[in-house]
């Protein structure tokens, strides 16, 4: 079994980022950058799944600059046998990088493809969903377990109230959540073994997809500061300030 996992570039979790001067985007410049936490998720659950005898490889994909080598080096010490990184300086949205996954997809014909719900920093959750609409395949989302049984797999997930276990042919989409399991560290030998592994340089003009941004950002805010707490001596204080000062009771 071939298992592709997207692998996203964003900035370290950290890290406390800003509006840039022009409050036009984040400002980014000397940010420590990593792989995005919920990838590392879905890149871990996958090297389970090689482990234990379900899979055969596992494929790291990245869209962006030659910057995500970087992180794409770093999947590949973490235990994917091999990467792949799709080339441009554009700025990339949620339907782009669907239409360039799909390229990829149909390039290696992968019987299952997991990927983080979520990237941390532009919290769209869109990704997953437009890619398998766009590939005509069954996704489930937000996975807290997965389990494979012959021909399909068996994902439970949280939903309010419980958990809810959904099963479906292969190949499908996958977006793991953060309880599905912990990600390891990469060792040292790994972190060497990496760079002998193969990682492929593609463009979005070789896969023949136009980039096209749907979505213009207005403006960038930074949230308003907290106001700091204030200590009360007894029950009575509490109830006179939720009532004559915060006014909801």
């Amino acid at each position: 079994m071939k298992i592709l996992i997207p692998i996203k570039r964003v900035n370290d979790y950290n890290v406390k980022v800003r509006p840039n001067q022009a409050n036009t985007d984040v400002d980014l410049s000397n940010v420590k950058m990593a792989v995005n936490p919920f990838c590392e998720i879905a890149l871990e659950e996958a090297i389970r799944l090689k482990e234990g005898g379900n899979a055969t490889e596992i494929i790291a994909v990245s869209v962006g600059d030659e910057k995500n080598q970087e992180q794409l080096r770093t999947a590949l010490a973490l235990g994917a046998d091999r990467a792949i990184l799709v080339k441009t300086d554009k700025t990339l949205q949620p339907l782009d990088v669907s239409k360039i996954l799909v390229k990829v997809y149909e390039k290696e014909s992968p019987n299952l493809v997991i990927m983080g719900k979520v990237g941390i920093d532009g919290d769209h959750n869109q990704t997953g969903q437009m890619f398998s609409a766009l590939t005509n395949l069954p996704q489930i989302t937000f996975a807290s377990k997965v389990e494979l049984n012959g021909n399909g797999v068996e994902v439970t997930r949280e939903i309010d109230g419980g958990l809810e276990t959904l099963s479906s042919s292969l190949p499908a989409v996958i977006t793991t959540d953060l309880r599905l399991n912990e990600p390891r560290y990469a060792s040292l030998p790994n972190i060497m073994k990496a760079k002998r592994k193969p990682l492929e340089e593609l463009t979005v003009e070789e896969l023949g997809v136009e980039v096209k941004p749907t979505v213009t950002t207005l403006k960038v805010e930074s949230p308003p500061e907290r106001e700091e707490g204030v200590k009360v001596e007894n029950v009575d204080d509490l109830v006179e300030k939720l009532k004559n000062e915060a006014k909801v009771i």
